[in-house]
């Protein structure tokens, strides 16, 4: 079977076109499609004073082979408004959610082996009234994915999340055990059949500090965390913790384990953005693709400059790469 890859730019406006480009410049092991407008990727190009050739494919006819150096192939997508670097447009919206769903179709179909996003603008999309709340919401509805788990990656460093993006005071309510079991359930099991670990050790985070220091710093860890994860042990999981935050991601603790179950957005994301910025990758678990991301925003003010740094994409391609290897 040939491994073949989507890669959605996001925002036109922003640097995903950028790094699409410059990404050409670099020979991949694998063909990767850019989904998106043939004709904004050569003005772009233009722009950014970069001699990329762009050759159209479609679903009927998708190549086996990578791209020779400097070569981009394209699925051309239609714009609703020309793209102006820089200059969000609302009109366009329906253009990035055709890409995205290009490409998230395209996998369900099999004619793609995975997906890589370049970021979107979730506000000019919402302007546009279409209710949208990000990639994963977005990839989960299409999918129908009953739950996702948000992972982030970087070299050595693989940090999942029981909750993400909820504001402090509502976390706490939010860790409960069905939710600890369910997405302790998903990495586990992505692990496995995604990258390739036949016992996934999991390094599990407490909430509270000190993992709540026997209840004196919270209960938690004693009523919610510890049950569950004694249920998921009997099912076989190697899990450790739950362990004090503070103490966990220390380097002799990491090489001895598989991925971070943390249980809160800036518990474990601090500690892996410090240790990868600009070369880490966000990974969406429990949906029956493979959808990598880079970890950055557009970038409105620095497209069309070629002042970006295309290091959190390319480790997107890597991992999305090695991820539809082990599959």
């Amino acid at each position: 079977m040939t491994l073949r890859f989507a890669l959605t730019p996001g925002e036109p406006a922003g640097i995903g076109p950028d790094l699409c480009l410059m990404m050409a410049q670099a020979a991949q092991p694998y063909p990767v499609i850019v989904i998106s407008n043939i004709d904004m990727l050569r003005e772009r190009a233009t722009l950014l004073g970069l001699d990329v050739q762009l050759s159209s494919v479609n679903p009927q006819q998708l190549p086996d082979q990578p791209a020779p150096v400097n070569t981009l192939y394209v699925w051309d997508t239609p714009l609703y408004q020309p793209v102006a670097p820089g200059r969000l447009d609302e009109a366009n919206a329906q253009h990035v959610l055709e890409t995205l769903t290009r490409a998230g179709q395209g996998c369900l179909d099999g004619l793609f082996s995975a997906m890589i996003t370049a970021p979107v603008h979730k506000g000019i999309i919402n302007q546009a009234g279409v209710p949208f709340s990000g990639h994963t919401e977005f990839l989960q509805q299409l999918t129908d994915a009953p739950q996702v788990v948000m992972m982030l990656a970087t070299h050595g460093l693989r940090v999942a999340l029981v909750t993400t993006h909820l504001p402090l005071r509502d976390v706490a309510d939010a860790v409960t055990a069905e939710r600890i079991d369910s997405v302790t359930r998903i990495l586990h099991r992505d692990l496995q059949d995604k990258f390739g670990i036949k016992n996934p050790h999991i390094l599990v985070c407490g909430l509270n500090p000190h993992a709540g220091e026997d209840g004196h710093l919270g209960r938690e860890e004693l009523d919610v965390i510890i049950p569950a994860l004694e249920r998921l042990r009997q099912d076989g999981m190697n899990l450790t913790g739950p362990l004090p935050a503070d103490t966990l991601f220390t380097p002799n603790n990491l090489k001895q384990c598989d991925a971070v179950l943390a249980m809160y957005h800036d518990q474990g994301l601090p500690v892996l953005k410090h240790k990868g910025f600009g070369a880490a990758v966000n990974i969406t678990l429990g949906m029956p693709i493979i959808r990598t991301s880079v970890d950055h925003g557009t970038a409105l003010d620095l497209a069309g400059t070629g002042n970006i740094d295309t290091g959190s994409l390319q480790i997107a391609l890597v991992t999305a790469f090695q991820m539809a290897a082990n599959k």
